[in-house]
């Protein structure tokens, strides 16, 4: 009895390169890419979502073992495609960072600042706040789900061995970045306009009374009022990044 194993090296090649293309986009990607997981977790992640995706897309590969430049180039390209995905999923959480800087700015806790979790950086405490709170819902609702499906469905989007048209790239990382800063926008509107009303309230109150000391009244007036718009509105603001997340994930789906 004969086994012919001829097939191992092409099988190997594969799996690399469809874990080039996971792996890049776990590192990057929000819920499974944070900076406070272990690097081992993320690779038991890429790598579990490898062996799950191999046989999906296992077809769309043409390997040739004659030469190793075309499948380094392969894998660079690869490599690219993961880093797309998983910067666009990214750049869409950062919405929340945009609203709790703009909220924390009308609040009058712009200067008050610590580490972000996820992030491993310097960040406003709202936004942090923020930030945990979609993160948590993204599991809660299941939405990770998308971000998986999204990473199939890449497959028809971007075959293996295509050239990366770099307008498509440019147009979708300038729509992301700009999808994200005008939603923070929108979710801080609120904010804004409690801002700009308790603001000029202030400055006709010293106006009135010359000899009261408004700032020390108006920044602790600021901070109760401002938290209670944020516990009204809470709810709305994380179903609207929910919302948008949802779309962001289904336009990287091919109809």
């Amino acid at each position: 009895m004969r086994i012919d194993l001829t097939f191992l090296p092409a099988l190997a090649a594969t799996f690399m390169l469809v874990f080039a293309r996971i792996g890049a986009m776990v590192m990057l990607m929000p819920t499974f890419g944070e900076s406070n997981i272990p690097t081992r977790v993320k690779l038991s992640i890429a790598l579990l979502l490898t062996l799950i995706m191999l046989p999906l897309h296992r077809s769309a590969y043409q390997i040739d073992m004659s030469s190793l430049t075309p499948l380094l180039v392969l894998m660079l390209q690869e490599i690219a495609v993961g880093i797309v995905l998983g910067a666009t999923a990214r750049v869409t959480l950062s919405a929340l960072q945009v609203a709790g800087a703009v909220i924390a700015q009308q609040l009058g806790l712009g200067f008050v600042s610590a580490v972000d979790p996820t992030q491993g950086q310097q960040g406003v405490v709202v936004g942090n706040f923020l930030t945990m709170l979609g993160v948590t819902l993204l599991f809660a609702t299941d939405m990770h789900y998308l971000v998986i499906q999204a990473l199939s469905d890449s497959y028809k989007v971007f075959a293996p061995g295509e050239l990366l048209h770099t307008g498509d790239v440019a147009a979708l990382a300038t729509k992301a970045f700009a999808a994200a800063f005008k939603l923070g926008l929108q979710l801080s509107a609120p904010f804004l306009v409690f801002g700009l009303v308790f603001n000029i309230g202030l400055g006709v109150l010293a106006r009135l009374m010359p000899q009261m000391q408004v700032y020390f009244v108006g920044v602790p007036l600021s901070i109760v009022i401002g938290f209670i718009v944020l516990a009204v509105v809470l709810t709305t603001m994380m179903g609207a990044f929910l919302g948008y997340f949802g779309g962001v994930m289904h336009d990287l789906m091919p109809r």
